[in-house]
């Protein structure tokens, strides 16, 4: 008996993902399949209902599988070991051979490359090809990865479109790591987009609109268009993120949003609220992203909120300063002059201004002259041009007043 086609192959996250269902007694009405092709599990077969276990279950759920050759190559993917795959690899033909062996290399049960897909078709080929990209990719070779996710792609497009979004999106976030942001890049997120339409993924569709959010806002280089489709593709992320439903997500796409809002250009009344949202924002990611659990996101989401406290437009600005001077304080003590010295050096210089702005100008021109020496061995010209304008600020004030007259600032 043939295996069902189309199978719902790499429409789930995850173990899912890899298992097949088997033919039931009873055929269901195309429109159930169709429904579970996109993630909505309607009124399934019993035979079937082991796949909407496997969301939750563990490999136990293997020894309940009833029997029959699909079943062979599902107790394997739900329990890996040389028994289940003995098993299958000594009764399984055709497609369910090729994709017994292709999971057995997912599941780092096998080293050598997954096999070739033959003449394999749609969704079947796809998932074979996706085995060899990733395959690829730990060798590295992403060039080979590359072109087998685009024909992976062009397998499953047409009876798989949530299988095809998601290898669409890998190959948009490998291109971007090789290559760099690009108009391909949001040309491939956007199709993807488009794929998972009418599926019930939103937590995908939320993933590919931050990543889409961060490529416009590489790309856009100042640009209020290409920065203000970043602002829409965030804001439509957290239509559904939150910090229960996906806390990482959430948090990334709330300190994006709120690093986009300062990027914009300062050009009317608006930009006092943009730059208050901002503030809001960098406190919400850090809700999440805590110093023991993320480490580097939450030194980058404490960093920029200072720096957006320091540069508030506000009735209160000293306190917005002294706020900014904490926060400064927290992330120095987190970063390491050897082996980060640029990014020591910037942490340096933000508060030293801050200090500056206080008043407390002899510990603002210690720290802002440390920064400059740290700035000078890494050769970056730019940013000791900028520290040399704020040290002769600082001079000029101390030659006005004779003396470091706001002291009080140093407490």
């Amino acid at each position: 008996m043939q295996m069902i086609r189309p199978q719902p192959l790499g429409v789930f996250a995850g173990v899912t993902g890899l298992l097949v269902l088997p033919v039931p007694a009873k055929p269901p009405e195309a429109a159930v399949l169709s429904s579970l092709m996109r993630g909505r599990f309607g009124a399934i077969p019993g035979e079937w209902g082991f796949f909407r276990e496997s969301l939750v279950d563990g490999p136990d759920l293997a020894e309940r599988l009833p029997d029959g050759p699909e079943s062979l190559y599902n107790r394997f993917v739900l329990n890996p070991g040389d028994g289940s795959y003995h098993a299958a690899h000594s009764a399984l033909q055709g497609d369910l051979a090729q994709l017994l062996e292709a999971s057995a290399w997912r599941l780092g049960f096998k080293t050598a490359v997954p096999p070739a897909p033959g003449d394999t078709d749609g969704e079947v080929r796809a998932f074979l090809l996706a085995a060899r990209a990733h395959y690829w990719l730990d060798q590295g070779t992403w060039q080979k990865s590359l072109r087998d996710l685009d024909q992976a792609v062009g397998a499953a497009r047409a009876v798989s479109p949530v299988f095809a979004a998601r290898l669409l999106a890998e190959h948009a976030g490998i291109l971007r790591t090789q290559a760099g942001a690009s108009e391909q890049v949001v040309q491939e997120y956007r199709t993807a987009l488009e794929l998972l339409a009418e599926s019930a993924f939103d937590n995908a569709r939320a993933y590919l609109l931050v990543e889409l959010g961060s490529v416009w806002q590489e790309l856009a280089n100042g640009q209020r268009g290409l920065l203000m489709e970043s602002v829409h593709c965030y804001q439509q992320a957290l239509q559904w993120l939150t910090r229960d439903n996906d806390p990482e997500s959430y948090a990334l796409a709330q300190m994006n949003l709120a690093l986009t809002y300062i990027a914009l250009p300062l050009d009317s009344e608006k930009s006092r609220l943009r730059a208050a949202i901002a503030v809001q924002g960098f406190r919400e990611a850090l809700t999440v992203f805590t110093p023991d659990a993320y480490p580097d996101l939450w030194a980058s989401a404490t960093l920029n909120l200072a720096n957006a406290l320091q540069h508030l437009p506000s009735s209160h600005p000293e306190e917005n300063l002294w706020q900014a001077v904490d926060l400064y304080e927290k992330v120095l003590a987190q970063r390491d002059p050897e082996s980060n010295p640029v990014g020591y050096a910037r942490v340096l210089a933000s508060f030293g201004n801050a200090l500056a702005h206080l008043g407390a100008l002899t510990r603002a021109g210690r720290m802002l002259t440390e920064a400059r020496h740290l700035f000078q061995n890494a050769g970056d010209g730019d940013a000791m041009l900028g520290v040399d304008e704020v040290l002769a600020e600082i001079a000029l004030r101390k030659h006005a007043t004779g003396d470091d007259s706001m002291a009080r600032a140093n407490r």
